[in-house]
């Protein structure tokens, strides 16, 4: 049986819209996805000089926290995240590992002075979702721009891409996964 996919909403966030985010990464990944509450201790990962989130001290607290060997876990929070050599990042991911983490907190419309959209926010996280998860699964950027793994650094990004695999990619998938039986 393949393991599922675990979506840990951080710390009891509970948007109303979390179904939608498990089917659209069950529906990418074509496996089992299920939810899991977890409660990770943010206050480590917190840097009052930038009133952000450190996303690999976040991931290595999830890590702790994966339900059964061989699956994989993706924390979704509400709070934004950076990594020391940027300015912020959408998400972050363990590449052919077990977790990976996701903001949500730049993909709402309202962050950019605009109206909330919560359709948009839904759609936003589904692709960077699946996105971390593709690294999760061993899979680096691609070069297709409307494949979910394409690079994004500005939201406009996230738009442009569509929130599946390319050929390639699902390809790529597909081997690893074979590889992994």
């Amino acid at each position: 049986m393949t393991p599922p996919v675990y979506l840990a909403f951080l710390n009891g966030y509970a948007p109303p819209w979390q179904d939608v985010v498990a089917g659209g990464v069950r529906e990418a990944l074509a496996r089992p996805v299920r939810a899991v509450p977890v409660q990770v201790d943010l206050a480590p990962a917190y840097a009052r000089e930038r009133e952000q989130y450190h996303a690999t001290l976040i991931l290595a607290a999830l890590l702790r926290q994966v339900p059964e060997p061989g699956a994989r876990i993706l924390g979704i929070t509400p709070f934004d995240l950076y990594i020391p050599v940027l300015t912020f990042v959408f998400g972050q991911s363990q590449l052919d590992g077990t977790g990976a983490v996701v903001s949500t907190h730049r993909l709402r419309p309202e962050y950019y002075g605009l109206p909330p959209d919560e359709g948009l926010t839904v759609e936003r996280t589904i692709k960077e979702a699946v996105h971390e998860l593709g690294h999760a699964f061993g899979l680096v950027h691609c070069p297709e721009y409307g494949c979910v793994m394409h690079a994004s650094t500005y939201v406009e990004e996230v738009d442009l891409k569509g929130a599946s695999y390319c050929g390639a990619c699902l390809e790529e998938l597909h081997v690893r996964r074979a590889s992994a039986h």
